[in-house]
């Protein structure tokens, strides 16, 4: 019993050559289209400058760069504090309004409390061998992190910027920071 499937011929099949170059086509086409563009990318935007929060900004840049992240700090207001060399070595901890302090607002808000709360909390980072903001900014730079300083806020507070890091990025401005972020993966407010 003969079947009615016509033979393709010799001539319509491709050659080897033509199947390996095939094949390596749609092999690249594949990496291509599956290939890292550079990682996820996380956007912060730091925006106080008190001891208590220049952690978060830092631990949370440098924990992402340490895991591969493209990270951008946008500092702005009392944020730039941070990146400031001098500045950022006397940050302060403000025992007023804060909930988490172990003493009343009506204590908290005698004279020279904050000067108290601020020595306990430096005490407690050296007792727990916790980074420095400076060892935790030199280690984000390190790692790539890219610190940004606003550029509205060094002209209203009347920065110097070369009082800032080496590796900190001044100049930028607010259109800069929304794009970073709408490229980002993560955007944090802090």
């Amino acid at each position: 019993m003969s079947t009615d499937t016509p033979d393709a011929s010799a001539d319509d099949a491709p050659s080897r050559a033509e199947l390996a170059a095939r094949v390596d086509e749609l092999e690249d086409a594949l990496a291509e289209a599956t290939s890292d563009d550079g990682g996820k990318k996380m956007s912060i935007i730091a925006t106080k400058g008190t001891l208590d929060m220049a952690y978060p900004p830092l631990i949370l840049a440098s924990t992402a760069a340490a895991f591969g992240y493209e990270v951008t700090v946008f500092h702005t207001f009392w944020g730039l504090e941070i990146l400031h060399e001098e500045r950022s070595k006397n940050l302060k901890l403000s025992s007023v309004g804060n909930p988490n302090m172990p003493v009343p607002n009506a204590v908290a808000a005698l004279p020279g409390m904050d000067r108290v709360t601020t020595r306990m909390m430096e005490k407690k980072i050296a007792d727990n061998d916790t980074a420095t903001i400076e060892e935790l900014i030199e280690t984000s730079l390190d790692m790539g992190v890219e610190f940004q300083a606003c550029q509205m806020t060094i002209d209203l507070m009347d920065y110097d910027e070369d009082d800032f890091y080496d590796g900190v990025t001044t100049g930028v401005g607010a259109a800069t920071a929304l794009q970073d972020m709408a490229d980002a993966d993560i955007q944090l407010l802090v």
